[in-house]
């Protein structure tokens, strides 16, 4: 995505509850238009540093910005922001386009123009003519649409998410994934979301942030994170990965990464200073050797799944075991049981000094 303006600035937004620190001096932007999202484990941070965006909090220090205005301190109802919640909150005592118009309403605009503009929200959420239905007859997937016209239709500078997809089953989530992408494109506004769920974060996202712990580990495009990512954390959290314990060292200019007993090395391509290192490998990151592979052993599990099969390996070299290994394809000659040997495709493997 093309570098936009600035529509939320978070700089050194610190948030401390008692001794407890939730977020701990984090900086980020958001640009206008983008679709961003926030992705962590439970407890690390996102919903603070989000409810610290909509003004539901107050940050201990630092400054959110928004539009290039400090919002820092000023009331939610007083921000151009809306917030789409996990728990829908639809109200059951009103039609559905009652539901969408409540916003309108409160902010006094007039009966003709609210049932027209509310119309216009549904029809963008492929909810057109529900308006006189009841949220309580609609499916799961029909309420959350209803809940995102009803935060759309005043026309937010940002729209905020907070795990609005959790709730739903995993073929719903997957088909709800594909809604927000569209409505994203249709309506050219700018979504911040807050997820857990890394698959729905690297589906959505023009950028995203990984946080862990209160800080934020790394910002960048989904591919970016998965390819090169900062920390051994974020190797470990975005995707599969192998973790590898192992010690780098340097010999006529060239750098070979040891693993374990060192039985297992493999020259890397990027410069490494010498000592302990953690290496990440993906599972699709390895291909099959005739023999004399980098890595060989048994093979423990096998798990055909159509277009791929994924294996898991226990290495002859101690004390490595349990390399997770997909391979791409129909063929599959190796079953459980057989010995196998697979290399490491190169520059594939990514190395953190530890």
């Amino acid at each position: 995505m093309p570098e936009g303006d600035v529509l939320i600035d978070l700089q050194g937004v610190h948030k401390e509850y008692d001794e407890v620190t939730a977020v701990d001096d984090i900086d980020f932007t958001i640009r206008m238009g983008e679709f961003f999202s926030l992705v962590g484990p439970s407890g690390c941070g996102k919903t603070t540093t989000l409810r610290m965006i909509s003004g539901f909090e107050t940050p201990t220090r630092g400054t959110v910005s928004l539009n290039g205005k400090d919002m820092t301190g000023v009331p939610p109802n007083a921000r151009d922001t809306n917030l789409v919640f996990q728990h829908l909150s639809l109200f059951p005592h009103m039609t559905v386009g009652e539901n969408v118009e409540y916003g309108l309403k409160k902010s006094g605009v007039g009966k003709a123009a609210r049932k027209r503009k509310a119309s216009e929200y549904l029809e963008l959420v492929d909810l057109g003519g529900f308006e006189d239905r009841n949220p309580n007859e609609l499916s799961g997937g029909q309420q959350q649409r209803v809940a995102l016209a009803r935060a759309l239709v005043n026309e937010p500078s940002v729209l905020l998410f907070d795990e609005p997809l959790s709730s739903l089953d995993r073929k719903l989530r997957k088909q709800m994934q594909v809604e927000l992408r569209k409505i994203h494109e249709k309506t050219e506004g700018s979504f911040f979301y807050v997820t857990h769920d890394q698959e729905v974060a690297m589906t959505l996202s023009d950028r995203m942030a990984v946080m862990n712990d209160g800080r934020i580990e790394q910002v960048g495009t989904p591919e970016k994170i998965y390819r090169e990512p900062a920390s051994a954390f974020v190797a470990d959290f975005i995707g599969d990965t192998n973790l590898f314990e192992g010690r780098a060292r340097t010999e006529n200019g060239t750098t070979t990464i040891e693993i374990g007993d060192g039985n297992v090395s493999f020259p890397h391509e990027k410069r490494v200073d010498e000592g302990p290192v953690t290496v990440s490998i993906r599972p699709e990151d390895f291909s099959l050797a005739s023999n004399g592979g980098t890595f060989r052993g048994v093979v423990t599990e096998r798990y055909f799944q159509g277009d791929q099969t994924n294996y898991i390996v226990e290495p002859d070299s101690a004390p490595i075991s349990d390399v997770r290994i997909v391979t791409q394809g129909r063929n599959t000659p190796i079953s459980r049981g057989d010995r196998a040997s697979f290399d490491i495709q190169r520059g594939a493997a990514v190395v953190f000094k530890r």
